[in-house]
């Protein structure tokens, strides 16, 4: 039976990545990814030489069934993001779902994922949370707002350093001004930075400080 390895990849730093995702990347019969160029770097970097085929956000619907009958094909496959785990906030979710209908044996190794540590940095309880991936870009972004004022449990959400601003203005408004957040910026990275304080407090910081980089909001929980 062909077996599916979802095989997480750095966030940031190139030392976060186990033994068994160098030894897997290597050994599978086709290796899949989100971005070939971005993946042929890493690979470069570990001294590994090998094909790869591109499955991302603009091809997957139309290639779709095409990989699901390639990995049906042979014994092992292996998929990749740009960097932590695939199917986590990327067009991965739609390869392993398909998999999963077609009883194709699908094994998750354990790795990056942006939100745990800067969830598990915020200093804010982690027995219980949210993870909503990105905030909406205009439906609904007022309505998540809303939701995120009464939640009792620590909210994560993802956002892009162009919205970062437009976030914090949103928070600001919805939510009551002693409410804590964190932002998380480059986790793992040279310039990682995590800043904790109310929406204003972080407002003012990174409308003097534009930020860049991949950014984690954590927003604390209803007290």
């Amino acid at each position: 039976m062909a077996r599916l390895f979802i095989i997480p990849t750095p966030i940031g730093n190139l030392e976060d990545i186990t033994h068994r995702a160098i030894r897997l990347l290597k050994e599978v019969d086709v290796l899949y990814a989100e971005d070939t160029r971005t993946t042929g770097n890493l690979l470069k970097h570990f001294g590994i030489d090998r094909k790869i085929i591109a499955f991302h956000q603009h091809n997957e619907h139309k290639v779709l069934q095409r990989i699901v009958d390639e990995i049906q094909m042979v014994e092992t496959a292996g998929l990749v993001s740009d960097a932590g785990t695939p199917g986590i906030s990327d067009p991965g979710f739609l390869l392993i779902r398909e998999c999963v209908k077609n009883e194709i044996e699908v094994e998750c190794l354990p790795g990056p994922t942006a939100f745990v540590p800067a969830l598990v940095q915020s200093g804010f309880p982690c027995d219980s949370f949210v993870y909503d991936g990105f905030l909406p870009h205009k439906k609904g972004r007022q309505t998540k707002w809303k939701e995120i004022a009464l939640s009792e449990k620590t909210f994560v959400v993802y956002e892009s350093p162009h919205r970062l601003l437009k976030a914090l203005e949103e928070a600001k408004e919805f939510l009551p001004a002693e409410r804590q957040l964190a932002v998380c910026r480059e986790i793992s990275k040279i310039y990682h930075e995590t800043k904790r304080g109310t929406a204003a407090e972080l407002l003012q910081y990174y409308t003097d400080h534009p930020p860049k980089g991949e950014i984690v909001i954590i927003i604390s929980p209803v007290s």
